[in-house]
């Protein structure tokens, strides 16, 4: 890992894991699904002497997207996410949203990412990899030897398909094709929980190991 620097800060009630990621070189910041506890996020920023440029969502559920519209305005950075989840993101009237009343929904993305495309944070290249299934605009992130990887995958197991948009053999057709398919090697940094290795997720998680 090269001319990074990356925080994770772990919030709200669901336990979303929010990521600082930055370029070393350039001071340039992103934030990576500041759900909430705003205040908390921001201090971080300003100790780490970075200047934020971006807020990127994994996916448009509220415990992941409701500190945009709050951290939007602290830092005139601009919004990132994948097409399929604005309405997500900007509609209030969702069951998650009453799930977590006192999440705010966001403004609408300032720029959308779709699969195959590259987020220029400083010299950090971050990848998109659009891995539909908990939502529908559900992406991963890779950026070097990280795979953040939002609600899609998480240390022995996968996120909820349950709620609107959920559709299950879409979520374990893109953990496979399109996720397993990378290094080994890479650790993953998911929306909740602990980091794993793309590896081990291979070979131990009970959802989608490559001998089911």
């Amino acid at each position: 890992m090269h001319n990074i620097l990356i925080k994770k800060i772990t919030i709200g009630p669901f336990l979303v894991n929010c990521y600082l990621l930055g370029c070393e070189i350039t001071k340039e910041l992103a934030v990576i699904d500041p759900g909430s506890e705003v205040d908390q996020i921001w201090k971080k920023i300003e100790n780490s002497g970075y200047s934020m440029k971006y807020i990127i969502n994994t996916h448009g559920h509220p415990d992941h997207i409701g500190g945009n519209a709050e951290l939007k305005e602290k830092s005139g950075a601009k919004i990132i996410a994948h097409p399929d989840d604005a309405s997500l993101m900007t509609t209030r009237d969702t069951l998650l949203f009453s799930l977590l009343p006192e999440a705010q929904p966001s403004p609408p993305p300032d720029e959308f990412i779709n699969e195959g495309d590259t987020i220029k944070l400083g010299k950090i290249n971050i990848e998109v990899i659009h891995t539909p299934g908990h939502t529908p605009g559900g992406v991963c992130l890779l950026v070097q030897d990280l795979l953040f990887t939002g609600d899609t995958l998480f240390f022995d197991g996968i996120g909820r398909t349950d709620f609107p948009g959920g559709d299950y053999s879409q979520l374990i057709t893109s953990i496979r094709k399109k996720i397993f398919i990378l290094d080994d090697h890479l650790r993953i940094l998911p929306g909740h929980g602990d980091e794993s290795t793309l590896g081990r997720e291979k070979r131990e998680n009970p959802f989608v190991r490559e001998d089911r």
